[in-house]
């Protein structure tokens, strides 16, 4: 069934990636030649720059970015970013080199896209994914000023999830957490959902985690911290851990950098080389590892009613299907994973503009809020409560308003697709509604431009 009534020829020009660029080079390194290759893609130049992160992996590919390309383009135009989809990859396994050597490879791969226009603040931004980081994005940063010195005021714009001290911004690190917390509470929030078991309070509500790296460690955390729910499993692939009452989810965290794995920590028990951690009965699934991990083979045996994608792709089409068949919901990965892009495009601004969040304001705010503090306590005659009297005058440092930036996106982006599947029942899913949101945001944009 079509849900879309796009102009003839213009579904194709959608699916279709713009270009892909394939990068060989050769670097000197323990005393010999090394030949490295690398890929960025293109998906749309509706709206420009374009905007995606840069993968460092053994198993990387030119169809998987090509992919990954056209996902970014569907994300940015569903949150309603000003950036198409682009996305890249250098197929290497960065445990297997120096950091003085990935920062040499990292800067002859930055050579190449600029030499080809694949970077740059107002045509192409990078940011990290998978094996990349701030220390990458930052070394690509200095490498892009130092080859376009006319450049260097707008410069530090050509790359985001850089370091602070780069002019990264604050929150981007929490960013992949956050997103999943605030598109949970989106989902319960919203009278129309059917909720969780037992309501739409996530106070005591059960929640397995699979992936517990940046994505799961900040999802398991604020859920478990500030929301009161419970993280019950934590699953990685050499196996889970689990405790019913409840793990401490930042002690968790601490023993997997003492010891290089969550099994074997004191707070509960460890199942090692068990697989079976995301099929535990619980209330909410978070999977924040890699593709494909629910599929016909284990979806049957999910006992969760919420599965929220954190991850790219982690439910196929077929376990998509089984679990919807049995009343299960699943929280799409084009919506739960867009927070990444939102926070990117704050730092960008951030870079554009010169000007760190709140600094014009902050100040102001604060003798607004002592304003209204001293005249609550003159008409009551009491004191203002003490416990809340320092976060009611704070004026907002640059990481409330990135929290709050990023809530109100994801909120308004979660009533537009909400909106959208009630007026079209026949959608019947919220990832369809996600994606019939997104490409007609897409189409809108190419009809405007005359194509």
């Amino acid at each position: 069934m079509s849900f879309l009534d796009l102009p003839e020829g213009l579904s194709e020009r959608i699916i279709q990636c713009n270009s892909t660029y394939t990068v060989r080079f050769g670097v000197r390194l323990r005393g010999g030649m090394y030949s490295f290759v690398g890929w960025r893609s293109v998906h749309s130049e509706h709206c420009e720059p374009v905007k995606g992160g840069i993968r460092y992996a053994s198993n990387a590919d030119a169809q998987e970015v090509e992919a990954l390309a056209a996902l970014m383009t569907l994300k940015c135009s569903l949150v309603d970013v000003p950036f198409g989809g682009s996305k890249g990859a250098l197929k290497i396994d960065p445990r297997e080199w120096t950091s003085q050597e990935l920062e040499r490879i990292t800067r002859r791969f930055t050579q190449e896209l600029n030499k080809r226009g694949l970077i740059g603040p107002g045509v192409n931004v990078p940011a990290p994914d998978i094996g990349t980081g701030e220390r990458e994005m930052a070394w690509m940063m200095d490498e892009f000023r130092r080859a376009n010195p006319t450049d260097v005021i707008n410069a530090r714009a050509c790359v985001t999830g850089k370091p602070l001290s780069k002019g990264g911004i604050a929150g981007r690190t929490e960013a992949t957490g956050r997103r999943v917390q605030f598109a949970i509470q989106s989902y319960l929030r919203d009278p129309r959902t059917p909720g969780i078991v037992g309501g739409r309070d996530l106070g005591g509500a059960t929640v397995v985690v699979q992936g517990f790296g940046n994505v799961g460690y900040h999802a398991a955390k604020f859920l478990s911290e500030e929301d009161g729910a419970r993280v019950i499993v934590v699953a990685e692939r050499d196996g889970y851990v689990a405790n019913p009452e409840g793990i401490a989810v930042e002690a968790l965290k601490q023993h997997l950098i003492r010891t290089g794995s969550i099994l074997g920590f004191a707070g509960a028990k460890s199942f090692a080389g068990d697989t079976t951690g995301i099929q535990q009965q619980c209330d909410i699934l978070i999977p924040a590892a890699m593709e494909n991990a629910i599929d016909g083979h284990n979806a049957e045996r999910i006992k969760a009613r919420l599965v929220v994608e954190a991850a790219n792709g982690p439910v196929t089409f077929q376990a998509d299907q089984m679990l919807r068949s049995r009343g299960g919901t699943i929280l799409p990965d084009l919506y739960v994973n867009a927070g990444g892009v939102i926070v990117s495009y704050f730092e960008w601004v951030k870079n554009l503009t010169h000007i760190p969040f709140g600094l014009m304001e902050r100040r102001r705010r604060e003798r607004r809020n002592l304003t209204i503090a001293t005249a609550l306590e003159r008409m009551t005659g009491n004191p203002f409560p003490a416990d809340l009297r320092d976060e009611f005058l704070e004026g907002g440092a640059e990481i409330d308003l990135v929290r709050s930036g990023l809530e109100d996106v994801m909120r308004s982006t979660w009533v537009n697709i909400a909106d959208l599947l009630e007026e079209q029942p026949e959608l019947g899913d919220y990832r369809t509604a996600a994606y019939v949101a997104s490409i007609r945001r897409i189409a809108a944009a190419y009809e405007a431009i005359g194509i």
